[in-house]
């Protein structure tokens, strides 16, 4: 596999003469989409064509932000409106099977848009459990209020995207529902202690440890490592993400571009792959940034690499969907919460 340890943004709707080169010359493993990079479907499948083209690979990952309710890059009228993880979440508290079915309808239905787009991964499902009195970056972003619940409706999830074509991503690792600041903004600290982290918050990412793709948090975990957040730690990557919780897929950090990381997105980035991460995430589109994580991204090689190709291997081939159906079925479970 020849590509590079990170994944880069875009600025537009289509690529400039300068990302056209920069992602033939740095060969990054992927590309993600944001709203600035959506005009058309028409135009999404270009954009995802061109850049397969530039890397030189035809299975080159293309990867998103689709969640439902207020995080989805694709809106309608160009996708079908999705609700956000709480709806289900409710849904599961009167009746957990039709929850589960609800949610797994709702991944299948997103991910077979995804994939007629040309999209490969998802950034889903959100696995963070809350706590009362934390921040609202969350929210209703998360399933469910306690770990049984999180863990089955994100397994729902897991399996409803593959089913769809797509590649799911379990976030934030090991946990941002203790989180009381927007990490787009600044570092959370969590005191929690480990007895209580491992009761509560890494339970449904040990649920889901056999999911191809994880993305971990930019928070910092006092008791564990209070001096670096999970995305730079080797402590929590080490000990927590591939130890406790036992997850050995694709590990991804969150966007390096987030306020909450100091010191450079190419220092970030080097400390990210050196503490554990496969690949380095970087969103923001903007080319200084993006050549800084170029030059500190080595080769997709080793144990990365075969996580990375292992992932791969669980996308297989989908036929017609049935979208109609899908989102009729869906919808039926949730008008009858």
């Amino acid at each position: 596999m020849a590509t590079r340890a990170f994944v880069s943004g875009c600025s537009g709707a289509e690529l400039t003469a300068d990302e056209r080169a920069f992602f033939r010359d740095a060969e990054p493993w992927g590309l993600i989409l944001f709203g600035r990079n959506v005009v058309s479907a028409e135009q999404i499948r270009a954009l995802c064509a061109d850049f397969r083209d530039a890397v030189g690979r035809d299975d080159a990952a293309v990867l998103i932000d689709q969640e439902g309710g207020r995080v989805q890059r694709i809106r309608p009228p160009l996708a079908l409106g999705h609700p956000p993880a709480a709806r289900y979440g409710l849904l599961y508290d009167r009746d957990r099977s039709a929850g589960v079915e609800a949610a797994r309808l709702g991944a299948e239905l997103m991910a077979a848009e995804l994939a007629s787009l040309g999209i490969t991964v998802d950034c889903l499902p959100v696995l963070d459990l809350p706590a009362d009195g934390m921040t609202q970056a969350i929210g209703d972003r998360a399933y469910a209020g306690d770990a049984e619940g999180v863990a089955a409706l994100g397994l729902a999830v897991v399996e409803g995207m593959l089913a769809g074509g797509v590649l799911p991503v379990i976030k934030h690792m090991p946990g941002h529902g203790r989180a009381t600041v927007d990490s787009h903004y600044h570092l959370p600290r969590v005191a929690a202690d480990r007895a209580t982290l491992e009761a509560t918050d890494f339970r449904p990412f040990e649920a889901l440890k056999s999911a191809p793709v994880g993305m971990t948090g930019h928070i910092v975990f006092e008791a564990i490592d209070p001096d670096r957040p999970a995305t730079l730690s080797p402590i929590v990557i080490s000990e927590i993400i591939r130890g406790l919780i036992g997850f050995d897929g694709l590990l991804l950090t969150d966007d390096l571009s987030m306020k909450a990381l100091s010191g450079g997105v190419g220092a970030s980035a080097a400390s990210a792959l050196a503490a554990g991460c496969d690949i380095a995430l970087h969103c923001n589109g903007a080319m200084g940034e993006m050549l800084e994580v170029a030059a500190a991204a080595p080769r997709l090689e080793g144990r990365s690499a075969e996580r990375a190709e292992r992932a791969a291997k669980m996308l297989s081939p989908v036929g017609e969907v049935d979208v109609a159906g899908l989102r009729d079925a869906r919808d039926r479970l949730l008008e009858s919460a």
